[in-house]
């Protein structure tokens, strides 16, 4: 009967607070209207969360929502970004005219570009932190636009390298790495899928911006081309400005209120150039991962064949409007192999992500991946035979073919070799080291160029070097599987051992208990206890 009524007071008095608070709360909500909460009232309990899909709020569901939308956003950015350094091939020729550069000086045009564009990887990622994936996008639009824009009006190859290479490099930079970062995070069981579709992006810019370009260089010559691109680069803003933060809500008062004295005190008493200094650095070696190079094997052997990988998978698309022109063909047929090429990939992409997102394909992404590195390499040799048109489309659909597997499991392999929270980190060593081999795979090309005087060697060469690396990814993952299945076994636990009964009519003698899983240190506590058992006895 004390229970019932306690349980009433209580239920009374908590009545009476909720009352007490709603007069309260209700001024609150008035002038909020559709602004979004602070974090302290969601503590509290003062408000309810605004609807995400209005707001920019928490996003909790994955794999579907808003991600579509963002996943569309994603394969636009790809296709303005990573297809963006192939297409310079059609203003090759144009360049060398301009500046009187030989092959190997022109070729750091796209190389410096697309290796600035994997180098800011760490930078980008400490943009992530601290801004988010929305803002670090943009950013990279504004810079990618604006160098181009600054491009057309250089004078000097040297110039070039600084506005086309590194401003327009690390522009995209900026907004490939969090969109590709992002959505991981939107989409989990879909993951698969998801980056099949996003690499996409890629077949897509392919398809159509040397189209674009040739146009514009016909039309307006490759200044006018260059201050046209660059204005078509700024739509990446708009596609990181529906890229929405996953997440919980943000801890803005608490962050202003706990840290900020604490970080004054740090900044009067050790300066701010030193503390600026110290973050800095210490963020550097948090995005750069090298824990995980050190102790995750299977990431090590990955960015070892990722790396030497890129040394001659780039190489192709920059040289094979140049190999084509230079015997004899039109470069609108040129241009054109380009277009096909980008047309594969989006014909195969699609249904190569549905494919490999089934359960059955589960753990065998590394070999498919692989498999199709060592078909891509493979597929450079055939530009030996003849440079006809009729050759270099038979040698587009392989290479579009191979390069569709390859896109689209190439992050996939990556995400599945480590735990999504360290990606960004992970991702951003890797583009480090990649940058080295792709910034010096086409000057090296180049100068192979200009010493034999024919593009063939070029081809050949990146044969050997993408299929060299297919082949050492599939055997360090083979045998690293076969050391893991070793390991197992060894670990698996053998099933336990019924207590044997005592002999009929014999209740002296002590019953043994065994244990699952019996070491050397057992077997001498065992024989201690059976001793001592004994003398007791």
């Amino acid at each position: 009967m004390s229970r019932k009524n306690g349980n009433k007071v209580a239920g009374d008095c908590d009545s009476f607070q909720m009352e007490s608070k709603a007069p309260e709360q209700a001024p609150n909500m008035e002038q909020k209207n559709d602004e979004i909460m602070d974090s302290e009232e969601v503590e509290n309990g003062k408000s309810e969360p605004i609807n995400p899909l209005a707001m920019d709020g928490a996003v909790t569901a994955p794999d579907g929502g808003w991600g579509w939308v963002v996943l569309v956003a994603t394969i636009l950015v790809l296709a303005l970004t990573l297809a963006f350094p192939s297409c310079m091939g059609i203003f090759y020729m144009d360049l060398q005219t301009e500046f009187q550069a030989s092959n190997q000086e022109t070729s750091w045009v796209p190389s410096i570009m697309t290796s600035v564009l994997h180098a800011g990887g760490p930078f980008c990622s400490v943009l992530v932190e601290r801004f988010g994936c929305r803002a670090t996008v943009m950013l990279g639009g504004v810079l990618s636009g604006l160098g181009m824009v600054a491009s057309s009006f250089t004078h000097t190859i040297t110039e070039l390298y600084v506005t086309a290479g590194i401003i327009t490099g690390l522009g995209f930079c900026f907004s490939f790495q969090p969109a590709v970062t992002i959505l991981g995070h939107y989409f989990v069981r879909r993951r698969a899928f998801a980056n099949a579709m996003s690499s996409t992006g890629t077949a897509l810019g392919l398809c159509t911006l040397p189209l674009l370009g040739n146009y514009l260089h016909t039309e307006l010559g490759w200044r006018g081309s260059f201050l046209v691109l660059g204005a078509v680069l700024l739509n990446c803003c708009v596609c990181g400005a529906v890229m929405r933060p996953l997440g919980g809500p943000r801890h803005r008062g608490q962050h202003l209120i706990n840290h900020r004295p604490l970080q004054l005190k740090e900044e009067k008493l050790k300066g701010r150039m030193r503390a600026s200094w110290a973050g800095l650095m210490t963020a550097l070696r948090r995005h750069m991962a090298f824990d995980l190079l050190r102790d995750n094997l299977r990431y090590r052997m990955y960015v070892v064949g990722i790396t030497w990988m890129m040394l001659g998978f780039v190489v192709p698309l920059i040289y094979l409007v140049p190999y084509a022109t230079a015997h004899d063909m039109d470069q609108s047929q040129a241009a054109l192999l380009l277009s096909i090429l980008g047309i594969v990939n989006i014909v195969v992409r699609p249904p190569i992500g549905l494919l490999f997102s089934l359960p059955w394909f589960k753990g065998c992404h590394t070999y498919v991946f692989s498999a199709a590195l060592l078909l891509n390499g493979l597929s450079n040799s055939i530009c030996c035979i003849d440079a006809s048109f009729s050759v270099l489309l038979a040698y587009v659909v392989t290479y579009g073919l191979s390069m569709s597997v390859v896109g689209s499991l190439m992050f996939t392999v990556l995400m599945d070799t480590l735990d999504m929270s360290r990606f960004p980190a992970a991702l951003g060593l890797l583009a480090i080291m990649e940058s080295v081999t792709l910034l010096i795979g086409p000057p090296l090309a180049g100068i192979l160029v200009d010493r034999t005087g024919e593009y063939f060697y070029v081809f050949f060469a990146c044969s050997a070097t993408v299929a060299s690396s297919a082949v050492f990814l599939m055997v360090s993952f083979y045998w690293l599987d076969r050391r893991d299945r070793k390991a197992l076994k060894g670990q698996q636990v053998p099933p336990q051992v019924p207590p044997q009964k005592p002999a009929s009519g014999n209740n002296l003698i002590p019953q043994c208990q065994y244990r699952s899983v019996p070491t050397e240190g057992d077997k001498d506590k065992t024989s201690d206890s059976e001793t001592g058992d004994i003398t007791r006895l």
